[in-house]
């Protein structure tokens, strides 16, 4: 197998002009890997089904969680949620509805603390399908449907407010505070990845 680890790259694209194109496929691992176990392997068009499971065979067995993409989409299954996410949180703030502190603290301790143990799917059948269709009826006409990158992050990058490297993106960083808050989450995903390892750590 040739894998690639591209998060948003097509796949076709990669094996375009290979001969062996059946035999290439993608490995998304999200970072970092030693502490975030899935991995997304993705199918392209061309690639050998059989290279896709020996695959996922491999990444079971050296303690990954694999999941099987069937179609070569832009940006997969991760990365499509987080950014489909991600758009609408931008325009919450553009909109001036709530800020940038209130969307990381709304989707923190709100349903992000829920979507390690049920996947929204998951929480949408134990919910009852009843309650997500009336509540789609009444929000999905007025989420955000911007079909390229929103206005407000175009803006932000053209005046270099590019994030915690620059001192100010959507929120503001002193000295030495992104570190302090990559040192935080680090520690976090290190006490989660020993929590797995462990019996009482196991989700069924």
């Amino acid at each position: 197998m040739l894998a690639s680890n591209t998060s948003a790259i097509p796949i076709r694209e990669i094996a375009r002009d290979l001969p062996g194109r059946a035999r290439v496929i993608g490995t998304h691992f999200w970072n970092p890997p030693s502490l975030v176990p899935l991995v997304e392997v993705v199918q392209a068009g061309a690639s050998d089904p059989a290279a896709v499971q020996t695959t996922i065979a491999l990444l079971e067995r050296i303690g990954m969680k694999p999941v099987h993409v069937a179609a070569d989409v832009p940006g997969f299954v991760g990365n499509r949620l987080q950014h489909a996410l991600k758009r609408e949180a931008i325009a919450l703030v553009a909109d001036g509805i709530c800020t940038a502190e209130t969307v990381d603290t709304v989707t923190r301790f709100g349903f992000g603390a829920r979507l390690g143990i049920v996947g929204p799917l998951e929480q949408a059948d134990l919910s009852g399908l009843e309650l997500t269709l009336a509540i789609h009826q009444t929000l999905m006409p007025d989420l955000d449907r911007t079909a390229e990158p929103h206005p407000l992050l175009v803006e932000k990058v053209r005046k270099g407010e590019t994030g915690a490297a620059a001192g100010r993106g959507f929120r503001q960083w002193g000295p030495g505070e992104a570190q302090a808050r990559r040192d935080q989450i680090t520690r976090e995903l290190v006490r989660q990845a020993a929590a797995r390892r462990t019996p009482e750590g196991d989700h069924p």
